[in-house]
């Protein structure tokens, strides 16, 4: 069996100050999470990016008890729970005060696919890229549940954090948004092109 690969941390001088930059930056870094079992790593491969004034975004209508973190300095994690069935990881994306994130929509399982695939105990015969491609499977792949809500993941020691590339990356395209109503016209999705990982039509992943 291979070595698993080397994995450094990111820091928050790694990360770029604009939110729409840093969608763009983590497609091809690492999201890990280092759990009881095991550690649970993939390759970002597809995100998206939510701003201020943006009607979609859950900042939209000020600061709230539940969506405190997307207020917090770039780098802290938002969860949330959608559809009463499955949760939603985000990057807080700008300074303190400012509510921007980063959806995380889809990675590439690269260590702890064993993990994932109990976590997502329905699909646990499935392909290897339906393990973690859309949003609320790769929460669940990845054992995201509110518990992580708010973690600073570039503090050099939580246990949800964000890593260096494990190889290069291919291009990055861009499309407008998935499953929103409002402002859903607006090309602020990102993803690695050619991946089979990704989420999406073919149209949107061109």
């Amino acid at each position: 069996m291979p070595a698993p690969p080397t994995i450094e941390r990111l820091t928050r001088t790694h990360l770029p100050k604009s939110t729409v930059a840093l969608a763009r930056y983590l497609i091809g870094k690492t999201l890990v999470h280092d759990t009881r079992r095991g550690r649970i790593a993939g390759r970002i491969v597809e995100t998206e990016a939510y701003l201020v004034g943006d009607a979609a975004a859950h900042s939209f209508g000020g600061m709230t008890k539940r969506n405190r973190p997307l207020f917090m300095e770039r780098g802290h994690s938002y969860v949330y729970f959608i559809y009463g069935n499955h949760f939603m990881l985000n990057i807080s994306g700008n300074r303190n005060g400012v509510g921007e994130g980063v959806l995380f929509r889809a990675a590439e399982p690269i260590e702890g696919i064993a993990l994932m695939r109990r976590h997502r105990a329905a699909l646990a015969s499935a392909k290897l890229e339906d393990l973690a491609r859309g949003p609320g499977r790769l929460a669940e792949a990845f054992a995201i549940d509110r518990s992580l809500d708010a973690i600073d993941m570039v503090d050099g020691k939580s246990p949800l954090w964000l890593g260096t590339s494990v190889r290069k990356r291919s291009a990055i395209g861009e499309s407008v948004r998935i499953g929103i109503t409002k402002e859903a016209e607006r090309v602020l999705r990102f993803y690695e092109r050619g991946s089979k990982f990704v989420s999406g039509t073919k149209k949107l992943n061109a």
